[in-house]
């Protein structure tokens, strides 16, 4: 009996197993992020298995540890020359560990670091059953009124899964910026993204209006990663390939190595302009930008407030740290093509979000309308494609996150029987009851208005200078008129709170526990001192301008 036949097919494609290279991960240039994500696993290890009453305490200590220890390797590496010198693409050429991958992960840091004190305050809402209860709601599976609700909150449950879910959002948002391949940018999104969807969900007050936040945010959402996703589907097909490097050396042509395959498709502009303009808004309607902005006023104002501190700074920091690297890094060759698109996007931004918050009387909406108009402000140091343009966005992101968070957290002190007063004729009069929080909430206000002497003004004279000397002078007009606009209905919401009489009914001042007493007072000091002595500050911003290639 003759010997059984190897099919030649098992034999040729049994040889180059042994040719499989391992992949070549740089663990320590990673671990900003795999810090923050490990610590999101454990953290859902401690709801399956730590017993109910010492959750709470446990996932804050894991959360404020994790955020510290992933920002002191931040600065680790920075400290390594990896945001100047040594910096590369890493991870197979999935993440660039840059100048701006590493000021942009250092910000989404210390912004989580003290939102994740206001989600940890309990002192703010009296006692229910005896039990100290947060912002956020006892049991969030329930339907909001029903029974199993009623008895989560006799029970004195605290919904502590919100720990692990920021960190996973902060994770996913730590990539988002540093992403070198469309691939990555997309994983990114989607990581950072259904965390936040469920948190604008659990609000402990106005329960159904939270839950159609978290609709509304992720129907729009689901649309948006749908446009990027499929953008990113056509520049596969320009290029024939996912990763910026190629991407931009196909579209300034100096790619070395064409098929036949890709001089097919490389001449193919449709392919490659829809494409870029199905991916950027998708990061526009991260942003918040107008056209894509519907979501911003109704989710701000219906998300647990804390939740909207933390997403208001931290996701405007990672969305513009991508949209810098695409339109920088991928696209330099095609600047006179979406240059023109995003003037016209900031001038709208600017305008519109200026505008139309002039007519809101929900404090929370008019923090939402005010954060589309800085979305234009920012938008104009995106414009200016200079180095100085990069390094006075990342500035005007620092400086811009802190206020953001700040005052939302000034926002959850004020209270009536309903929970936050949120109601801007609640807030007449708040000065003569509360000199000391309508003073911070002024300062506040003042550094969005960009009055002198605070962060906001440093941010924005380095956005509208880096935009004057990139050609786009007329933008700067724009936007100063926008800031005039906007500086209105700040200091009208100054003049309510001080020269108002207060209302007999009027809303209390809770008072905090040191927790958002940190939050607030870092956010103060962040103002002042970017106020005052912006250039250290701005010289670490434009030593950190320049993207890896």
């Amino acid at each position: 009996m003759s010997a059984p036949v190897v099919h030649s097919l098992w034999t040729t494609a049994a040889d180059p197993i042994s040719k499989i290279d391992a992949p070549k991960i740089e663990y320590g240039q990673l671990s900003p992020t795999l810090i923050v994500i490990g610590a999101a696993v454990l953290g859902i290890l401690v709801e399956a298995f730590v017993p109910r009453k010492s959750r709470y305490y446990v996932q804050v200590f894991l959360s404020v540890v994790a955020l510290a220890a992933a920002f002191a390797a931040v600065v680790g590496l920075a400290a390594g020359g990896y945001g100047t010198t040594k910096a590369h693409i890493a991870a197979m050429g999935a993440i660039a560990v840059d100048g701006p991958a590493l000021f942009l992960q250092g910000t989404i840091l210390l912004a989580g670091l003290v939102a994740i004190f206001t989600f940890a305050e309990r002192r703010l809402d009296p006692e229910a059953h005896g039990r100290r209860v947060d912002s956020f709601a006892a049991q969030a599976a329930s339907v909001p009124g029903s029974e199993s609700e009623q008895a989560a909150i006799k029970a004195g449950f605290t919904t502590t899964e919100v720990f692990p879910l920021a960190l996973f959002a902060i994770g996913g948002m730590l990539v988002f910026p540093s992403a070198n391949d469309l691939l990555t940018l997309f994983i990114a999104l989607e990581v950072f993204s259904l965390p936040l969807y469920l948190l604008c969900a659990v609000a402990r007050r106005n329960r159904l209006m939270s839950q159609e936040a978290a609709v509304k945010y992720f129907l729009l959402g689901a649309f948006a990663s749908a446009f990027t996703l499929f953008g990113i589907a056509l520049l596969y097909g320009y290029a024939g390939s996912v990763s910026y490097a190629t991407i931009a050396s196909v579209v300034d042509g100096s790619v070395t190595n064409v098929t036949p395959a890709l001089a097919d498709t490389m001449g193919n502009d449709a392919l490659l302009l829809i494409g870029v303009a199905l991916v950027t808004m998708g990061l526009l309607f991260k942003v918040g930008a107008v056209p894509f902005h519907m979501w911003t006023p109704d989710v701000y104002q219906g998300a647990p407030t804390p939740v909207t501190g933390f997403m208001a700074a931290a996701t405007k920091v990672a969305a513009f740290g991508a949209l810098l690297r695409l339109l920088y890094v991928v696209l330099p060759g095609l600047r006179w093509d979406w240059r023109p698109v995003m003037w016209a996007v900031a001038i709208v931004t600017m305008l519109g979000g200026a505008i139309v918050a002039i007519t809101q009387t929900d404090i929370k909406r008019l923090l939402a309308y005010s954060s589309i108009a800085h979305a234009g402000f920012i938008l104009a140091g995106v414009i200016a494609t200079t180095p100085e343009g990069v390094s006075s966005v990342l500035f005007y992101l620092g400086a811009y996150s802190f206020v953001t968070i700040g005052a939302f957290a000034v926002v959850t002190l004020v209270r009536d029987a309903g929970g936050e007063a949120t109601h801007l004729s609640k807030w007449a009069g708040l000065g003569r009851r509360s000199p000391l929080v309508a003073a911070v909430f002024a300062v506040f206000l003042l550094a969005f208005a960009g009055i002198p002497l605070t962060s906001g003004f440093a941010g924005k004279f380095a956005v509208f200078k880096a935009a004057a000397e990139g050609g786009a002078g007329a933008l700067v007009v724009v936007g100063v008129v926008s800031s005039a606009i906007a500086a209105f209905f700040y200091i009208r919401v100054i003049v309510l709170m001080f020269f108002s009489e207060p209302k007999a009914d009027g809303p209390t001042v809770a008072v905090p526990s040191p927790l958002t007493m940190t939050t607030i007072a870092v956010g103060v000091a962040v103002t002042i001192v970017l106020g005052l002595a912006p250039q250290y500050f701005l010289d670490l911003a434009s030593q950190a301008g320049v993207f890896v290639r």
